[in-house]
């Protein structure tokens, strides 16, 4: 991965992030020493999102074929929902 100083950033501005990124997918901003950033194309950024929601997708699945989710209308489910606050504090819904 490029890495890029604060510096790099204000001599040359965007310049220096398109440099990075000819022959990388990302690269990393330091200040100071510490690297604190991640730079990346637009296109990067919307395949990583992409990934990351796929997994969710993945893992809700996962969760509703070992019966770890509830099927519900949104009613019963502000029903339920209401029922845990009560139980968990009386004072809730007065």
């Amino acid at each position: 991965m490029s890495q890029l100083t604060a510096n790099d950033l204000k001599v040359r501005g965007i310049a220096a992030i398109e440099e990075a990124l000819t022959d990388q997918t990302e690269a990393t901003i330091s200040v100071r020493g510490t690297q604190r950033f991640v730079v990346m194309e637009m296109a990067q950024y919307h395949y990583l999102r992409e990934c990351e929601l796929e997994t969710a997708l993945m893992q809700s699945r996962a969760d509703m074929a070992a019966g770890r989710a509830i099927q519900e209308s949104a009613d019963a489910h502000m029903q339920r929902l209401e029922a845990m606050l009560t139980a968990q504090d009386p004072k809730v819904g007065h």
